[in-house]
């Protein structure tokens, strides 16, 4: 098939908070399961540090150190080519979610941050209203630190959909105002830039 390939270089401008339940057990029956379909379940489950406390959340972890996994920057990208639809700096693309599963890859699968332990841990307090008033709790997530950054290829095949790599490269301008990881909107976290 034909394709374009281009090497990407994100260096993080805030702090990214880890996104993975650190209780093995809460991530295989719930988190995991929600993952794509081309997942191994196994492998995620097992790459998840055990913790006893089941509000922390963390990165995966191999023996090469904290990674994501791939597809949180194709999911970044689907999120940054709705807002530039509704921002009019993209024209419409139809079912752009299935064409940018389709034709849009990442790789390596597991993209490494070039550290096995976190760079830190934020505690913050978790708001919510419930139908007995407000409640509020307090959750933990490791960090890892602004200037960080992380690289992996990017390949777009070649289609009639207007999904080509020019665009995408243009949606990581989006990871300026919201980027990757938890508490990424109203939060700041985990901003990002191309390097």
């Amino acid at each position: 098939m034909k394709s374009e390939k281009k090497d990407f270089k994100i260096k993080f401008l805030s702090q990214m908070l880890g996104t993975v339940p650190k209780n093995q057990e809460v991530y295989g029956s719930y988190v995991a399961t929600k993952a794509p379909k081309d997942v191994d379940i196994e492998e995620e489950v097992a790459s998840v540090e055990e913790i006893e406390e089941k509000g922390w959340t963390g990165f995966h972890k191999d023996d090469k150190g904290l990674f994501i996994y791939s597809y949180m920057i194709k999911g970044f990208l689907k999120s940054a080519c709705e807002v530039a639809m509704a921002n009019g700096a993209v024209n419409k693309i139809p079912a752009y979610k299935k064409w940018f599963d389709n034709l849009v890859f990442i790789n390596p699968r597991k993209i490494y941050f070039g550290i096995d332990a976190p760079d830190g841990m934020l505690e913050r307090p978790l708001r919510t209203m419930t139908m007995k008033g407000p409640r509020v709790t307090v959750t933990r997530s490791d960090y890892i630190a602004e200037d960080r950054e992380i690289e992996f290829e990017l390949e777009v095949l070649k289609n009639d959909k207007k999904v080509t790599l020019e665009l995408v490269e243009s949606l990581f301008e989006f990871g300026k105002y919201v980027g990757l990881g938890q508490w990424r909107g109203s939060g700041g976290y985990g901003r990002i830039e191309l390097v």
